[in-house]
């Protein structure tokens, strides 16, 4: 069977002047698909096989190509949106024919020249589409172990777990919500920590060192905010999560550790419901 959105080797059945067509096998050559004769091998004849990829042309008709195409279904990979128009994005991915990204599948507004990251899914309408919801196209057999430092696409925040994460484009992770620090948004890159490998070969992820060591870089970073305060803020650890997670981005934990390593080395003073820099 020829198979849409996939490379596969297939045999010359029939030469014609605008081209050759292919097929699963002279056998089955009432199933067959033309490859265009600007992109045929020098030299091919009736019998030869022929490595294409398989997509619609301008007018929905299946046709074969030599040229590599940037992404394969099964696959995910980061396009440029070559133009907008009225029913999504169309990107570039090195074929005659630009690939849609329909509305209904983009994750927020995209723009010509972005680079997006999607998978390759056929619509109800036979067509191929890209989508920007990739979750299920993501691998879960990354090399990667627990501490070794990884970088990946931001590609969704959920309120309830966090932001999903594809390490490399490739394999799926997650930095759970209570990992989130600083500006962390769909479509940015991030570097972070493998602080987990699941049993599913998912990862989980933190943007944030051991303890003991991101304790140094939360006191630097506070010191820092209330410079930039007039060396003072307006509460101190005994104030609610939501308002030290909005003001420093830090937990509650992560704060009150930030504290007493500046309180221990006598840079600040609790002075009521705020600090201030001695």
């Amino acid at each position: 069977m020829i198979r849409l959105g996939e490379k596969q080797d297939l045999v010359v059945v029939k030469e014609v002047e605008f081209g050759v067509y292919l097929a699963v096998s002279e056998e089955e050559a009432q199933e067959r698909v033309l490859l265009p004769k600007r992109q045929v091998p020098e030299g091919t004849k009736t019998g030869d096989t022929i490595r294409v990829f398989i997509y619609r042309d301008s007018r929905d008709r299946l046709i074969a190509t030599v040229r590599e195409p940037g992404l394969q279904l099964g696959q995910v990979a980061e396009l440029t949106v070559a133009q907008v128009g009225k029913i999504g994005a169309f990107l570039d991915w090195g074929l005659e024919k630009d690939l849609l990204l329909p509305f209904r599948q983009q994750r927020g507004k995209v723009e010509q020249g972005d680079r997006v990251l999607v998978s390759l899914y056929i619509d109800k309408s036979d067509r191929l589409c890209a989508t920007m919801n990739v979750y299920d196209s993501l691998r879960t057999d990354s090399p990667y172990g627990r501490e070794d430092r990884v970088r990946g696409r931001v590609y969704e925040i959920s309120d309830n777990f966090g932001a999903f994460v594809a390490v490399d484009n490739l394999y799926s992770a997650l930095i759970p919500k209570k990992e989130l620090y600083g500006e962390v948004e769909p479509g940015k890159d991030v570097e972070a920590r493998v602080v987990q490998v699941r049993e599913d070969g998912k990862l989980t992820l933190s943007i944030r060192d051991k303890a003991y060591l991101q304790m140094d870089k939360d006191a630097d970073m506070l010191l820092e905010l209330m410079e930039r305060r007039d060396g003072r803020l307006s509460f101190n650890d005994k104030a609610s999560p939501e308002l030290i997670r909005r003001e420093t981005g830090m937990s509650k934990n992560e704060f009150k550790r930030a504290v007493g390593r500046l309180l221990k080395e006598r840079k600040i003073q609790i002075t009521g419901d705020a600090i201030q820099i001695i």
